[in-house]
Parts: C-alpha cells; sequence; structure tokens
C-alpha cells in the first residue's frame, strides 16, 4: 500500500481552499473543450463562494473569485472570464522602495522643525513677521531646554542657538531678546514630589500608631479602675 503524504503531493497555490479545491482546478486543465471548461469552471468559482458565504457581500467579490481560480491553476487555465484575466507579471511586481527621511539634527532636544523655520525665515522679506516668529520659536526653544536640562537657559545661549541655526541669515533683536521671559512653570521633580509624599504617609502612620497606642492605655486603666471597684 502505497502512502500518500503532503510532502509528495502538488503544492497548494492557496492552503485556504483546501485540497479538494486544488484537485478540481487541475481537473479543469485537463477538459479540451473549452465552453465545457469555462461552465466546469464556474461551478467551481460557486463552491469557492459557498466556502466563505459572509465575504458574498463585500466588494469585487466575484472578482477575486476568478482571479483565485486563475492563481491555483499557475496561471495555465484558459476560459472565458467575465473578468480580465490576472498575469503572473502583475502579481510579482515588486513594491517601490519607501525612501526614510534622514537628515542630521544639529539640536536634538529642539527637534528637526525648529531649524527647518528659521531657514525657512531667512526669505521672509517682512521684519515685523520674521520678529514675532523669532520671539515665539525663542519662548518654545526654552521650554525645550529647561525639559532637557532640567534648568532655565540664559538667553545668550537662546541667541547663539538660534544664529547658528539660521547660519546667520536672520537679522536677530537682541535687546528684545534678552529681556525674553518664559512662560514654562517650573515643577518640582519627581524625586521631590516622592519624598514629601513618603514624608506625609509616615507621618500619617507615626500619628495613627500613637492614636493606637493611647487607646490601648486608656482601656488598660479603666479595666484597672473596674477591677478595684470590684475588690472594694
Amino acid at each position: 500500500m502505497r502512502k500518500n503524504y503532503n510532502y509528495t503531493r502538488p503544492k497548494l497555490y492557496l492552503p485556504e481552499y483546501g485540497r479538494h479545491i486544488q484537485e478540481m482546478v487541475e481537473s479543469l486543465i485537463e477538459i479540451e473543450d473549452r465552453e465545457e471548461r469555462t461552465r466546469q469552471a464556474k461551478a467551481v468559482i460557486a463552491v469557492m463562494g459557498n466556502l466563505n458565504p459572509l465575504l458574498r457581500d463585500t466588494a469585487d467579490f466575484a472578482h477575486k473569485l476568478w482571479d483565485h481560480l486563475i492563481i491555483m491553476s499557475d496561471f495555465r487555465l484558459d476560459v472565458d472570464s467575465p473578468y480580465p484575466l490576472p498575469s503572473r507579471q502583475d502579481l510579482m511586481v515588486k513594491p517601490r522602495h519607501l525612501e526614510y527621511p534622514q537628515s542630521y539634527i544639529s539640536h536634538k532636544h529642539y527637534g528637526k522643525y525648529v531649524g527647518r523655520i528659521l531657514r525657512a525665515l531667512s526669505d521672509e522679506k517682512r521684519p515685523e513677521v520674521v520678529a514675532d516668529t523669532v520671539d515665539n520659536i525663542a519662548r518654545y526653544m526654552r521650554t525645550k531646554s529647561f525639559e532637557y536640562n532640567q534648568e532655565h537657559p540664559n538667553n545668550e545661549v537662546i541667541i547663539k542657538d538660534i544664529r547658528r541655526m539660521s547660519a546667520d541669515a536672520i537679522e536677530l533683536d537682541e535687546v528684545a531678546l534678552n529681556n525674553l521671559r518664559s512662560d514654562y512653570k517650573q515643577h518640582f521633580s519627581a524625586r521631590q514630589q516622592n519624598g514629601r509624599n513618603g514624608a506625609k504617609q509616615g507621618a500619617r502612620k507615626g500619628a495613627q500608631a500613637r492614636g493606637g497606642k493611647n487607646q490601648n492605655r486608656n482601656a488598660h486603666g479603666q479595666r484597672q479602675q473596674k477591677n478595684g471597684a470590684k475588690h472594694n
């Protein structure tokens, strides 16, 4: 008795349809009459649709079934399909390689868009627009610098970074930038908050412990008074 293992069987091009549908498609290729082959192919399409009844309401469901039929025949089945038959070249086209933007960021704590905005301002002809934009960018740079270094930066550092990122293309109002104040409020660090929370919790536990000791002392004194009254 000859055993039939899966590794000795022909390859399944679409395993989701199973071995029996694959054998039906192989039998279609052997039919010589084109009209009979097309009629049998429509019957196989109906069986393939019954295997996925929930997908019949989707768009182009019949078109997908005919494409799957041609794929399972290894593009050898020649029938009168109501849709254009797919070719091996159409399905084997490799997708276009996606190019990822690789750009050097000189000041990473400011982000990449700060430098782009400063370079774009070099073409701006209206000085009031440049002044307002640089003022807002400087405030943003102070905020990001504080988040990165955990200390308020000097305005001279901000002015120096703006000159460097704009390649000296922007005329700065150093007097206005030196008087710049940041609206960023300094919050307590996590370590300080944890320390204060721990101190509060420790004080609360100590008060609870002292209260429990006082209650035990009061109860012990009341029991001693009762015992003395009984002996008297």
